[in-house]
């Protein structure tokens, strides 16, 4: 009995944490080919879930602090969970074959053979065995990190995001990966990153760089670089990888404190559509279709108490209504609206119809009854301006 008791706790640990599967492909351009995907906690338990992708070249050192700050950003829901694909390069030993390239400064020979393998064949064989999503990233180190910006020479680049760690940039890649990203249509993230100790011949050209992306006029695509004082060309990368993740996925986290005092407060009007534009810019950037969070309902409904903006209450209910329908929640905010607009007998009807609703976290059935009972009796006086209140719960 013990043994059985003591399996199903393993079993039941196993599934908390990240799956690693090694696999091997056999490809028409490069031979067999060796890679690891890491799955993300919640794969197995929920089946209908997709992800995005973040493809690591140098794949043998760069799992493990990507995958550890990606674990610690969903641990506290500051970070989407994603899928990786760390490519195997032989410790070392096929990273110079697969990044070749020619003198004029594009991939030929096994780089040009190695491009088209992540391409057409990896990224074919992950997406036919994995769910993911059609949001990719991709990482490298400085030869990887050079290489990886052959993907924006294309027209339709196959990633999304680029996190670049201390380039070894092929010829002319200065100016031509500035020119692509004034080009390229899809929202593109670009981020880059040296150490202020690495070798000048790497900085000269990444601060090029940097000088031609930040000369666009009206630029179309997300960039940030970074330049770390004191850094060496491989501690760099420990300080970049929470930096370059928090950069692609910024807007993905709930309505903090700072952004509620600094962004929304100062809004004059539009604060549901504030919510509202935030997850849907997840969804059309990022391709990530996530439930709007309660306690962003909790931040908006207490900047609209804190400005009187009752109105908001009417939409907000409407956004409650399509991804919590059955729940309290869009009937609270539809009653607050009438309640605050002097309107008390609609306010009254709206409190009781939570009776035959689904209770959702602090909104009970109890609490919006003893919200219809304190209305019992009132006068409606719907060209009273209400007072403002200040919230006594933190938004989180």
């Amino acid at each position: 009995m013990k043994t059985k008791l003591l399996l199903l706790i393993l079993l039941a640990t196993n599934a908390l944490f990240a799956q690693r599967t090694n696999e091997s492909l056999e490809s028409k351009k490069i031979g067999t080919r060796t890679f690891t995907v890491v799955t993300p906690p919640s794969y197995e338990t929920s089946p209908e879930k997709k992800y995005p992708t973040l493809v690591l070249l140098d794949g043998e050192y760069l799992l493990d602090p990507f995958e550890g700050v990606l674990k610690y950003g969903s641990y506290w829901d500051d970070l989407p969970e994603m899928i990786i694909i760390a490519i195997n390069q032989n410790n070392g030993e096929t990273r110079f074959a697969d990044s070749e390239f020619d003198e004029a400064g594009f991939p030929s020979g096994t780089g040009a053979n190695f491009f088209e393998f992540v391409g057409q064949e990896l990224y074919p064989y992950v997406e036919s065995k994995y769910r993911t999503l059609p949001f990719r990233v991709v990482a490298g180190h400085d030869t990887t990190a050079g290489f990886l910006n052959f993907y924006l020479y294309k027209d339709n680049p196959i990633f999304n995001a680029y996190i670049s760690l201390a380039p070894e940039m092929a010829p002319a890649m200065e100016t031509r990966v500035a020119e692509r990203l004034t080009k390229i249509t899809k929202p593109v993230f670009y981020y880059q990153a040296t150490g202020e100790s690495d070798l000048p011949e790497i900085n000269e050209k990444a601060t090029e760089l940097d000088t031609n992306i930040k000369a666009i006029p009206n630029p179309t695509f997300k960039y940030q670089n970074d330049t770390f004082k004191g850094a060496s060309h491989y501690s760099l990368v420990a300080k970049a990888i929470p930096n370059a993740l928090y950069f692609i996925f910024d807007g993905y986290q709930p309505i903090s404190m700072v952004e509620f005092q600094d962004k929304i407060l100062k809004l004059e009007s539009g604060y549901t559509d504030y919510l509202i534009k935030k997850y849907d810019d997840l969804n059309t950037k990022l391709g990530l279709q996530i439930k709007p969070r309660l306690s962003d309902f909790k931040a908006i409904e207490a900047a609209i108490m804190k400005n009187k903006a009752y109105e908001d209450f009417q939409t907000l209910s409407n956004y409650a209504n399509k991804h919590y329908p059955k729940t309290i929640l869009g009937t609270y905010h539809q009653a607050m609206y009438y309640e605050k607009t002097g309107n008390f007998k609609k306010a009254l009807k709206e409190y009781q119809k939570a009776y035959t609703q689904e209770e959702i976290r602090e909104l009970t059935k109890d609490y919006m009854l003893n919200k219809a009972e304190a209305l019992k009796g009132k006068e409606d006086k719907p060209t009273e301006e209400a007072p403002a209140e200040t919230p006594t719960e933190k938004t989180e």
